[in-house]
């Protein structure tokens, strides 16, 4: 019996044991604070190369552009606004494209009796500098305008890419296409890019897959009795041409896709009934929503950086209650990292060949290698 019992207490005793044993937390990632002249806005890589676009709130000049080399030089590209756009001096960066040798800036300023968007559109090389191209009221604004969001450039050309008052109803994604300095509207009749009494069109965010435009955002499915809010993409074939739609799979009650990161394929990240949700794309067009991803509030006013691939990884960078959380998909597993240094609201995201990532949070830049 005495012998039973020992067992018995043994036994016991590592049970115990192991019911203790906690999966390890993993560590927090340091990040380094990285000073800038003004408040970074915009993160654009290229290569070996990042673009920081900056606001300079005391400046005459809000608008500034820094590029940045692999050994951390910086050199100031000069931004020219035009005498004749007073928006310009104001415009607060919201996307620069940069593909080795053009840049295509989109800037934004609040004005006029109802505060709206004065949008304004800049073109150079860095070597020129960024040169503001003022164009017609009409081209961005009036009684049926839409937002802009992204800037974009293609082997086949340039585009700015928003929304506008629909040709039927609601309101159609719109792409602006370059004739020298004049940039253009493009008919949407007929495309997927058209809304129409049955399905209206949310576009959100742009980039691209080689000759391709890939937009991302979210479609409404209309009928009696039925208003269903799904994740969407839209994609060209080559610049503004061979639209399709791709709903994107598992999309719960409510979603929507809200920032993509595409290179051989695309992933894309946003939310299914108000938690994080993140898709791959493939060049043919299949999608597939990934499993066991953290479960992190995402509300329609919240921002997601671009999601970062490296290598075989996926991160996904949130703030939630303003503490930014580093996510990690790698072989089917996910990780959460805390982090330190950097709070607040996440707005942009950039990874370097280095395997150095760039973020801004809050109003600060901020660094760390990934490992």
């Amino acid at each position: 019996m005495r012998r039973l019992a020992a067992v018995a207490i043994l036994v016991l005793a590592t049970l115990t044991a192991c019911s203790d044993d906690k999966t390890p937390t993993p560590s927090p990632v340091a990040w380094t604070k990285v000073d800038t002249p003004a408040e970074p806005v915009t993160l654009t890589a290229h290569g070996d190369q990042l673009l920081i676009g900056l606001r300079h709130r005391g400046a005459k000049v809000v608008p500034e552009l820094l590029m940045q080399d692999s050994t951390g030089k910086r050199t100031p590209i000069t931004v020219i606004p035009n005498p004749a756009s007073p928006y310009a001096f104001e415009a607060i960066w919201y996307s620069i494209a940069y593909d080795g040798k053009q840049l295509l800036a989109l800037g934004g300023a609040a004005g006029g009796a109802h505060s709206n968007t004065r949008w304004t559109v800049w073109s150079g090389t860095p070597q020129t500098g960024l040169i503001e191209q003022p164009q017609d009221f009409f081209t961005f604004g009036g009684q049926t305008a839409g937002d802009l969001y992204s800037a974009v450039i293609t082997p086949s050309g340039r585009a700015l890419l928003g929304s506008w008052g629909g040709v039927v109803t609601g309101n159609d994604a719109m792409v602006w296409l370059s004739q020298g300095n004049k940039w253009t509207r493009q008919d949407p009749t007929k495309t997927v890019l058209q809304s129409t009494p049955n399905l209206l069109v949310g576009p959100g965010f742009g980039t691209t897959l080689g000759e391709s435009i890939v937009i991302v955002g979210s479609q409404v499915r209309l009928a009696p009795g039925v208003v269903a809010q799904e994740a969407a993409v839209w994609r060209s074939t080559k610049l503004n041409s061979g639209w399709t739609r791709i709903v994107l799979p598992e999309p719960g009650k409510r979603s929507q896709a809200n920032t993509a990161t595409c290179a051989k394929d695309c992933v894309i990240s946003g939310y299914v009934d108000g938690r994080l949700a993140i898709w791959q794309l493939d060049p043919a067009g299949t999608a597939k929503r990934l499993q066991g991803v953290p479960s992190v509030p995402v509300g329609d006013k919240d921002k997601l950086p671009p999601p970062v691939v490296d290598g075989g990884k996926i991160i996904q960078i949130v703030a939630q209650d303003n503490k930014v959380k580093v996510l990690t998909y790698q072989d089917g597993h996910w990780t959460v990292q805390d982090s330190q240094g950097p709070d607040g609201q996440v707005t942009d995201a950039a990874l370097m060949p280095d395997h150095k990532l760039y973020l801004i949070a809050g109003t600060s830049l901020w660094q760390t290698t990934l490992s």
